[in-house]
């Protein structure tokens, strides 16, 4: 029997628990990516040399990412096995949780080395809650929408990223223009976290009104049928090939995101010794344009191919690179604000395309594992490492260029998985071949 897919009324409501759960989860985790840069490294990592304590308070947020392949397997099997709704409804859970401890945690002035070590705890469960969130928000989507527009629907949930990014960095710049520094420094930047609980509530009565993907419904049925292998045996036996052109592919479009975005704060803040608010409000401004940019490439995806749009977005990003710190350099908004917008629109041509494409790698009873896992360790290789390597770079040579140099590196991974990787726009999620044991 097969089943068809939702009717837009039911697309509508998937769309918006999918894009309103991720923008959540992305709002917490790109809330202590931009701490990190601006405060953490003051009230957990209290140094005499800033680049210093910028650098281990980077650390810890790498360590995040760490946690997030890890999540890919778990969340992916239970998404894979119990549904994406529930996957879904879990990650949300513990994001939510981990945000909002965070927000309560005892500062280094009073408990010493235990502040950095619950911060780093927490830090982990927040990795491994994302490592669950992408996979089931875009398959929910791309697997109950039609083959014709898949583009287009599977980006909507990438818009939690920019959105995400968006609040958090919305939220920073007001109680930057409505308290003094010496406030934000000792109670002021809680606030953010505390209020992750209001918006937690929000996505979890959304989510928990939508249907189960129909796809994934019709294939556990199949699944229990034949009594067929775990998820992570099918994916690491019958698709290795396809996870790494995903982790590559991820790899670049991710370290494109975090130079233009996370180490555009501390490049501002640091190394230029300017406002944070001149940062904050640029990119706050330029989430905007990036979740423009998103929705236009997935459609435009539908049209030309998800190739064409990926591979012409990371290799303009990686050109744009050094006119983004020659930008920069000038201190000025208006210099700052194109800088970051043209950025983070060539990487939303690149993440645009790849919700779809990674959808499609995949056959339906291995989706969630495949696509999170491959995600996921493609955000370790380039999202987790960028800041760090950007803030050692800025450190040893003082200058944003050998920046632009690694990031072209960056971009060419993805450039490769993109080339070596078939078109897929016109498969039929049903009957993607899994080539995995039963």
């Amino acid at each position: 029997m097969s089943v068809s897919p939702s009717p837009r009324t039911g697309i509508a409501r998937l769309l918006a628990a999918s894009t309103i759960g991720t923008t959540i989860e992305f709002y917490d985790f790109f809330l202590y990516a931009t701490a990190a840069a601006t405060v953490f490294n003051k009230v957990f990592f209290p140094t005499t040399d800033p680049l210093t304590g910028v650098l281990l308070a980077v650390v810890t947020y790498a360590l995040g990412f760490a946690a997030r392949p890890i999540g890919g397997v778990v969340f992916g099997h239970l998404g894979d096995r119990q549904g994406r709704k529930r996957a879904l409804v879990l990650s949300l859970l513990l994001m939510g949780g981990s945000t909002f401890a965070i927000g309560l945690l005892p500062t280094y002035a009073s408990v010493g080395v235990l502040a950095p070590l619950l911060l780093v705890t927490l830090r982990l469960v927040q990795g491994f809650s994302l490592g669950g969130e992408w996979g089931g928000a875009v398959l929910l989507v791309a697997e109950s929408g039609s083959r014709e527009r898949r583009g287009f629907w599977a980006a909507w949930p990438q818009t939690g990223g920019p959105l995400g990014n968006l609040l958090s960095t919305g939220v920073l710049a007001v109680l930057s223009i409505t308290m003094s520094e010496a406030q934000f420094i000792n109670w002021g930047w809680r606030l953010p976290f505390l209020l992750s609980a209001v918006l937690i509530v929000i996505g979890l009565w959304v989510r928990t009104t939508v249907e189960e993907s129909p796809l994934f419904l019709e294939a556990r049925a199949s699944a229990e049928a034949a009594h067929t292998a775990a998820p992570i045996r099918r994916v690491l036996i019958g698709n290795w090939r396809n996870v790494l052109i995903t982790t590559f592919a991820r790899a670049g479009e991710n370290a494109i995101f975090y130079t233009f975005a996370t180490f555009l704060v501390i490049y501002v803040t640091t190394h230029l010794q300017q406002p944070r608010s001149l940062a904050l409000n640029a990119l706050t401004i330029a989430s905007v344009v990036q979740t423009a940019g998103i929705l236009a490439s997935g459609a435009l995806s539908d049209r030309i191919g998800r190739r064409p749009v990926a591979i012409a977005g990371a290799l303009s990003a990686g050109v744009w690179s050094f006119v983004f710190f020659a930008l920069v350099e000038q201190k000025t908004f208006a210099a700052v604000l194109l800088a970051v917008s043209v950025g983070l629109l060539l990487h939303a041509m690149v993440v645009g395309a790849q919700a779809a494409f990674f959808s499609e790698l995949f056959g339906t009873n291995v989706r969630y594992s495949g696509a999170s896992i491959g995600y996921q360790l493609g955000s370790v290789l380039g999202g987790s490492l960028a800041p760090i390597i950007g803030v050692w770079l800025l450190k040893t040579y003082g200058s944003g260029t050998p920046v632009a140099i690694y990031l072209v590196a960056m971009t060419l991974l993805t450039v490769t998985a993109m080339l070596l990787a078939p078109e897929t726009r016109a498969r039929d999620l049903r009957t993607v071949d899994t080539s995995s044991p039963r």
